[in-house]
Parts: structure tokens; C-alpha cells; sequence
């Protein structure tokens, strides 16, 4: 397994929000009510040229391939999937690209997830490490951008530091898998698994409350909103 000697940067992700009318699309989301863009794949071409496998979901369909045409931020746009009230577009991005440019390119980062609608995008963005986090907010104060950044929790040499799970939360998960707690029917009750691991029932459950809960935070939650 591969580790963090002492001093090696450790990986950040980090949640950021940007307004809608400082990066692409927004002619598109102005034009056509309730539409929600979420970005499959991000890829920077170069620094003038972003191309996105964008995810297109709207009860208005003509609305958005009208709107398209009329939006200078896209080019070379293609129809790879049509599911109805959803549609799979590869497009080039050419205009307000700035911060994905940077985010891509200059701070050699990896956009998990991408999510558009109602005024607003939002990302989940692996950043090789903390300066490079830094850097890319620099970078907007200086260009006049806004970036909002929700939340930040760093990588550690364990997998689970992605999902922003505790080490104990991470392994109480695969101790329930691994010993068929997920399995129809149940290989192990949660009495026994408790007994497993060593700790109450009570305090097992408060466990897995706070692992799902920060796995959901940190895997499903970008892109719903905050109607709550």
C-alpha cells in the first residue's frame, strides 16, 4: 500500500460553489427554467478549451437545444444519448472556463463531480494537496471570481480519507461487509457484530449513523440543493 512518508503532501477535497453567470452555460440556465446540468467527465484540452460529457435533465428539451445554439460558452456540441427527460451532450466549453482551466491544468486537480442548475454550479474537486487548493483560490481573488468554498477535509494514506470517513468509521463498514451484516438475509446481527468489533450496540449504531451520514454528504449530496 502506498503511504505518506513524513512531510509528503497530502491529497485535499475540497466542495466549492461558483455563480452560475461566472462559469459556462449560463445563457443556458437563464433561458431554460429547471434545468440541471450534471458533468459526467472534464477534460482540459488546453487553456482555451474545455471538453464535458454533460448529463441534461429538463422538462423543456427544445427549450435547452434551442438555448444551446444561442450560447457562446459551447461549441462542437453533439447528442451522444437521449433518454427522454435526459440527455448525454459532449460539448467544448470556450468561454468562462477560468477556473476549471486552473483547477485542471495549473493546479493539477481532478473534478470528482459537477453539478448546474438554479443560478449556481457546484464541484467536488481532488486536489493533489493543500497549496494547490490554496493556489486555485488565489487565483479567483485575484481574477475577480467568486468561490465559495463549503467544506475541505485532506486524504490520509488510507483510502477512506477520500469519502471523509474516520479510520474507525471506515472499518466498522468493511468489518459489516465483510461478515455479511449488508447480505439478504443478514449473515450477522448487529448484537454479534457489536460483539465483533468489541463495543455496545449503542455505540455501534451511532457509528454507522455518522458513517452513512458522511458518506452521503460526501458522495450524493452535491447537486441537491439546499431547499432543507
Amino acid at each position: 500500500m502506498q503511504t505518506h512518508g513524513k512531510g509528503s503532501p497530502v491529497s485535499t477535497i475540497a466542495n466549492i460553489v461558483l455563480p452560475a453567470e461566472e462559469f459556462a452555460l449560463h445563457d443556458t440556465l437563464v433561458a431554460v427554467p429547471d434545468v440541471e446540468f450534471d458533468v459526467e467527465r472534464v477534460v482540459a484540452h488546453n487553456d482555451e478549451r474545455v471538453m464535458p460529457f454533460v448529463w441534461v435533465s429538463s422538462d423543456y428539451m427544445d427549450e435547452v437545444e434551442r438555448a444551446f445554439e444561442n450560447d457562446a460558452s459551447i461549441e462542437n456540441l453533439e447528442l451522444l444519448s437521449d433518454l427522454g427527460g435526459e440527455r448525454l451532450y459532449q460539448m467544448d466549453w470556450t468561454e468562462r472556463i477560468e477556473v476549471v482551466v486552473q483547477i485542471l491544468v495549473e493546479a493539477d486537480a481532478t473534478v470528482l463531480d459537477c453539478f448546474g442548475t438554479d443560478g449556481r454550479w457546484e464541484f467536488r474537486i481532488l486536489f493533489p494537496d493543500r497549496e494547490a487548493l490554496s493556489s486555485t483560490h488565489e487565483f479567483c481573488e485575484e481574477n475577480g471570481l467568486t468561490i465559495d468554498i463549503q467544506n475541505i477535509y485532506e486524504m490520509d494514506a488510507d483510502r477512506h480519507g477520500r469519502f471523509g470517513l474516520s479510520e474507525t468509521q471506515h472499518e466498522t463498514l468493511v468489518a459489516a461487509f465483510e461478515h455479511g451484516h449488508y447480505e439478504v438475509p443478514r449473515d450477522i446481527s448487529l448484537d454479534d457484530l457489536a460483539t465483533e468489533l468489541d463495543i455496545s450496540h449503542q455505540a455501534l449504531s451511532e457509528r454507522f449513523r455518522r458513517a452513512y451520514s458522511t458518506l452521503i454528504e460526501n458522495t450524493l449530496i452535491v447537486g441537491v440543493g439546499d431547499e432543507e
